[in-house]
């Protein structure tokens, strides 16, 4: 049985600034498209910004120098200039109307650590859904380590089909926290601090939510940054034992959204293997995998430039295609070669399988309702196994909260 690890946080925001300008998208986001952070770079220019407090990931690779002091010296500089107004133990509702015009509602608070674990086969209250590449970790941590703020861009889903939480808020008589287009083509924000009444009713709601399942939180964005906070907080533990879970880096701060709300769109992650031979690719996974003609296993559709056709395929080792083509492409990969992509978009793979030494393979679209039941039985899911909205729909850094005592 889980138990309700959502809680309240003291939340800073910015004063006296311009939020177009403070709130920055997610920056795992535009990691091939260097114009576009260029683009936000020029735009914010020396005013205070979130674009200040974070490493967009396209910049890993070029290691700017003192970056991450920088990023330290930052918060100290706003926090010292008294830039921010503190709210204490608030929950903030907040509606993200996209550019589509559908709107997207959740909760911004703080989760505990101590009941979110990354491993697969893990049994806390808060699960990652995909798995967790650990060389991903190290770099976050490099950042959150000495941080005085967090800013974050992870999302929650919970599992909620009869809408019993988020969607029985009511915020007439709440006072409002924001109001702002955000830049990019992000479309807008509106935040809404929650009164008493409402906070009564999340913490209720999500406590009934709790008592039926032993998941209550599946990691939708961010899991990496998540990760990063829990390997910060156990780190601490190991130097100040049970005092560290008084400390504030045992919670960490996120938005929480409805699985089902009804803006969120699950998209297939297509795989495209290049520099290998299609046929001999076929060929190895007819072998790898017993053929059926059943409709109930798993259909693997497979286009080069000279073949297209659908194979199904048993494997009693997943529950879901996708996980049934990429334990091959590992396989594959690590004995004959070849290099795989991750591709969005049925026409993108169609293009790119028309090239030689190419082969293109379709993953059909996971339902939202084979989510919480795959991964509590199988544990994380496979590295990209869907995607939640494209990049612009992505987590805004807006709120912050202070993490060192």
């Amino acid at each position: 049985m889980s138990k309700n690890c959502f809680k309240p946080a003291d939340i800073l925001l910015p004063k006296d600034v311009s939020y177009e300008k403070f709130a920055v998208v997610a920056c795992d986001q535009y990691t091939s498209e260097l114009e576009y952070w260029k683009r936000v770079e020029k735009f914010v220019g020396d005013d205070m910004s979130s674009l200040h407090m974070i490493y967009p990931e396209i910049y890993l690779d070029k290691k700017p120098k003192n970056k991450i002091k920088n990023i330290h010296d930052t918060m100290n500089k706003y926090l010292k200039d008294d830039m921010f107004k503190s709210f204490v133990q608030k929950y903030i509702y907040l509606e993200r109307k996209m550019t589509d015009g559908k709107i997207r509602k959740g909760i911004v608070g703080a989760v505990d650590l101590e009941e979110y674990d990354y491993n697969k086969g893990s049994q806390t209250a808060i699960r990652a859904t995909e798995e967790t590449v650990l060389e991903r970790i190290p770099p976050r941590v490099k950042i959150r380590n000495n941080a005085a703020l967090e800013l974050p861009h992870v999302m929650l889903l919970f599992d909620d089909p009869k809408k019993t939480v988020i969607e029985k808020i009511d915020v007439t008589n709440c006072e409002k926290a924001y109001d702002f287009g955000l830049m990019e083509n992000g479309g807008h924000i509106t935040g809404y601090f929650l009164d008493d009444k409402n906070s009564e009713h999340i913490e209720k709601s999500l406590s009934k939510l709790a008592a039926k399942t032993e998941m209550l939180f599946a990691v939708g964005d961010g899991n990496h940054s998540l990760a990063a906070a829990k390997s910060c907080y156990e780190q601490l533990k190991k130097k100040q034992g049970e005092k560290a879970k008084t400390s504030p880096a045992r919670y960490a701060l996120c938005e929480i959204v409805n699985l089902h709300d009804d803006s969120l769109v699950f998209e297939p992650i297509h795989r495209v293997l290049t520099e290998v031979d299609p046929q001999n690719v076929i060929t190895e996974l007819r072998n790898f995998y017993r053929l059926t003609k059943k409709e109930q296993e798993h259909p693997i559709h497979y286009i080069t430039k000279d073949d297209e056709q659908t194979l199904h395929l048993k494997n009693p080792k997943a529950s879901l295609p996708v996980g049934t083509i990429q334990d091959f492409i590992g396989h594959y990969i690590e004995n004959h070669g070849g290099k795989v992509d991750y591709i969005h978009g049925d026409d993108v793979v169609i293009s790119l399988s028309k090239a030689k030494n190419t082969i293109g393979f379709f993953v059909p679209t996971i339902h939202k309702s084979q989510l919480f039941d795959s991964v509590i039985k199988d544990g994380a899911l496979v590295r990209k196994t869907f995607s939640m909205g494209h990049a612009n729909e992505k987590r805004f850094y807006l709120e912050a909260r202070i993490i060192l005592q």
